[in-house]
């Protein structure tokens, strides 16, 4: 009795020291550990007193054994200990509502000491996998992701499995992919602000209204679901011929050639919702382009309240941009500090109409 109670001390003497090599660094992730010969050895230990010693710290994700060549230090172990590192993933960084997103982020992070780490995905899914599986070897506390594509289903739902087993903390910002809906998200509330704006043409005697939305992420889909309650809700039939769909690989080109085709068919339009104020500015110059006025001929809408959006004086929704990265940051300190994984937590922000010059009420 008295000797199986010495090897019980003795093999939680050797898991608590081999962890404590591990948290402070002296054995990083990747490093071979000593062989058992060794370890029972230092320890004047049996090699079944050392196994299971390394089974305790296998269990609890520190070492991995590969048969015939060791144990070794695993990748979890550099992520147990704080090192005030927190990476944001967005799709653009240049894009014009981003800079504002993470100064907001940045506010409440460097008044908590925290660094960052930014990376963009140019909203390629395969670039946010390998972003993830960067991120994952270096020493992070949290990350802020603004999903690729979010309404593509997500292929390398692998690497957030990893992330969740590391207890690395994440938050959604901008979208969420359809398998991780119970995760942590801060979304803009884009089904009421696609229903706002498109409301508002219709309260200023708009009837035939054409939508342009982004296919391939989960904003567009919401903004155009918001589009056609207003229609719904106005009497309006829905009409797939008047939505132009676009994905992210021909933003630049199709809205505006898609725009210039209806106006030569000569396609009935008196006002227009856009996606964002980017495509607000490709559609303004199709329909200049065409030959109409805004607002005189047609209203057009934007979204997201840009500077952009300012300069053409354009009806938009307000995207609460430095608060929603404000809010995001706020979040993911929480889950650091509570150790929580956040499941369950989402919060919406509400939108907003800024009314500018683009729009004009339409007479019956």
């Amino acid at each position: 009795m008295v000797d199986t109670g010495n090897k019980k001390l003795k093999y939680d003497q050797i898991t608590e020291e081999l962890r404590e090599m591990i948290l402070s660094g002296q054995i990083q992730a990747g490093d071979k550990l000593p062989s058992e010969n060794v370890l029972s050895v230092q320890y004047q230990v049996s090699r079944h007193t050392v196994r299971k010693a390394l089974a305790i710290l296998e269990n609890a994700g520190y070492v991995y054994a590969i048969h015939g060549k060791g144990t070794f230090c695993s990748e979890l172990a550099r992520h147990t200990k704080s090192s005030k590192n927190i990476a944001v993933v967005t799709t653009y960084l240049s894009d014009y509502i981003f800079p504002r997103v993470i100064q907001g982020i940045d506010s409440v992070l460097t008044d908590e000491g925290y660094s960052i780490i930014l990376k963009n995905t140019r909203n390629s899914r395969s670039r946010e996998a390998k972003i993830l599986e960067e991120l994952l070897q270096k020493d992070i506390d949290g990350m802020i992701i603004e999903p690729s594509k979010s309404e593509i289903y997500c292929r390398h739902m692998h690497l957030y499995k990893k992330m969740d087993e590391f207890q690395i903390p994440y938050v959604f910002i901008q979208g969420c992919f359809s398998q991780m809906k119970d995760k942590p998200h801060i979304l803009m509330d884009d089904l009421k602000g696609g229903y706002l704006i498109t409301k508002y043409l219709i309260d200023l005697g708009h009837k035939n209204i054409i939508g342009v939305f982004k296919a391939d992420d989960s904003q567009g889909q919401n903004r155009h679901k918001g589009y056609v309650k207003a229609l719904q809700e106005a009497g309006i039939l829905y009409d797939p011929e008047r939505i132009i769909w676009f994905y992210t690989e021909d933003r630049t080109v199709h809205p505006y050639e898609r725009m210039k085709e209806m106006i030569a068919d000569g396609k009935e339009m008196d006002g227009i919702v856009c996606y964002n104020d980017q495509i607000a500015f490709e559609v303004i110059r199709a329909l200049t382009d065409g030959g109409l006025k805004v607002p005189e001929d047609v209203s057009v809408t934007g979204y997201d309240n840009s500077q952009m959006a300012a300069g053409m004086k354009l009806t938009t929704i307000k995207h609460p941009q430095e608060k929603l990265g404000e809010t995001a940051a706020g979040l993911l300190l929480e889950l650091i500090q509570s150790g929580e994984d956040g499941k369950g937590k989402q919060i919406l922000m509400e939108p907003e109409i800024i009314e500018g010059s683009s729009c004009m009420r339409r007479t019956v």
